[in-house]
């Protein structure tokens, strides 16, 4: 039975993992953080949709194996790479984590393995940061490919076997491998030319909602000047059936993608002396919605905020999972509290953030909702007398107000 080792166990690779496992496969999942590895050991999940049994059968069947022992990489076959590639402090890609867990490989394998990224980066990287750190070795040739990530967290008819995958190697032996290897668990697999094709379309595919969320914030704001309902406006030209695509306005963007992906885009550019200019004003815009958000609350209220008492609902950065990452409600704390209003927050999903914890839903000034989990209903907010809904959930509904 082949071998797989998957470095990195979060969102993407606790996912990549149990799918594969479900296949002719052993997995090692390489894992650091001692917490989570320590869980996994017990058979207990943290990624949203994969439950504990599903960990725990492929502990007892031995098809899964958390491990921090990088020496069991000489034992896989294929080692697939899906580690965090974030921005740093002055929004550059930050490779660290990816760069470790080559060195890694590099250093604990002594035979020729199937490498292959799916850590998402700028086109180059599979060639320029991960293959070209073992040219100064002769004796092993490994194989190098890349499979860009397709996961959405908490998406219940999108997965890793019915979700299309792009693929491509740097030698056409390595693409028909990598090509064969996601068939094997993934229904339809599509192999481009070069992993830059590959790298490039994860990056086009996260730029292109970030720049028609942002149109359509815009477009919310404008209508709110003209005093045209927004939502109307949307239905309207969604009875078109084609030509348009609907996106809908909010509190900006939020997570481990949109925020992140088009600024490797626009970065890759600069290294060559372009400069998206889509890229820039989408950004400008989805970040300045929590500020466009608090003003027109300000408005209501004469203009002063001051001690007013304001619960956020919903901190995660999408409906129904936990993770907080880049969440839009850090720019509504911010400004809040810049302002001299009382701020509390509440999610259900998540248990601390922003060093602190979630609270109840109480008698407060006014609720604003962020992220619009199925759990959050009106008749829980009866007692707060100004309701500003960021999400649109609750729009037509008489104490509520939305973009």
């Amino acid at each position: 039975m082949r071998k797989v080792g998957v470095i990195g166990q979060g969102y993407v690779g606790l996912n990549l993992a149990m799918s594969i496992a479900e296949r002719n496969f052993e997995v090692v999942g390489f894992e650091l953080n001692d917490h989570t590895l320590r869980n996994l050991s017990l058979g207990k999940s943290h990624i949203e949709g994969i439950p504990d049994s599903q960990v725990r059968k492929h502990l007892s069947n031995k098809k899964y194996t958390p491990s921090n022992n990088f020496l069991e990489m000489e034992k896989c076959d294929i080692i697939i790479i899906a580690v965090p590639t974030p921005l740093d402090s002055q929004l550059k890609p930050d490779l660290s984590f990816l760069i470790a867990a080559v060195e890694q490989i590099k250093l604990n394998t002594k035979s020729s393995k199937l490498i292959i990224n799916e850590s998402t980066s700028f086109p180059g990287t599979l060639r320029d940061e991960i293959a070209s750190r073992f040219s100064d070795s002769s004796i092993i040739v490994h194989r190098f490919a890349v499979a860009t990530e397709r996961i959405d967290p908490g998406n219940n008819n999108w997965n890793i076997t019915n979700t299309p995958r792009v693929v491509s190697g740097l030698t056409f032996e390595s693409s028909n491998e990598v090509y064969d290897f996601y068939s094997e668990f993934t229904r339809v697999v599509i192999k481009v030319s070069s992993p830059e094709v590959a790298e490039m379309s994860k990056l086009i595919e996260n730029s292109f909602r970030l720049i028609n969320i942002a149109f359509v914030n815009e477009m919310a704001m404008l209508s709110k000047a003209l005093d045209i309902p927004i939502y109307e406006v949307l239905d309207a030209a969604e009875t078109k059936p084609y030509g348009y695509m609907r996106f809908h306005p909010g509190s900006g963007v939020g997570g481990h993608c949109i925020p992140v992906d088009p600024q490797y885009l626009q970065n890759q550019g600069n290294k060559f002396g372009f400069n998206s200019e889509m890229i820039e004003i989408s950004n400008k815009i989805n970040i300045r919605m929590p500020e466009h958000i608090i003003n027109l609350i300000s408005h209501d209220f004469g203009g002063n905020l001051t001690d007013k008492k304001i619960i956020l609902i919903g901190v995660s950065y999408k409906p129904n999972i936990s993770d907080t990452r880049d969440s839009t409600a850090k720019g509504f704390v911010r400004i809040l509290e810049k302002i001299g209003s009382k701020v509390f927050w509440h999610d259900k999903f998540v248990t601390e953030w922003n060093n602190s914890k979630s609270s109840e839903i109480s008698k407060c000034d006014i609720a604003i909702i962020i992220t619009a989990h199925d759990y959050v209903v009106l008749e829980d907010l009866t007692d707060i007398p100004y309701i500003f809904d960021c999400t649109g959930k609750f729009r037509g509904y008489e104490k509520v107000r939305t973009l």
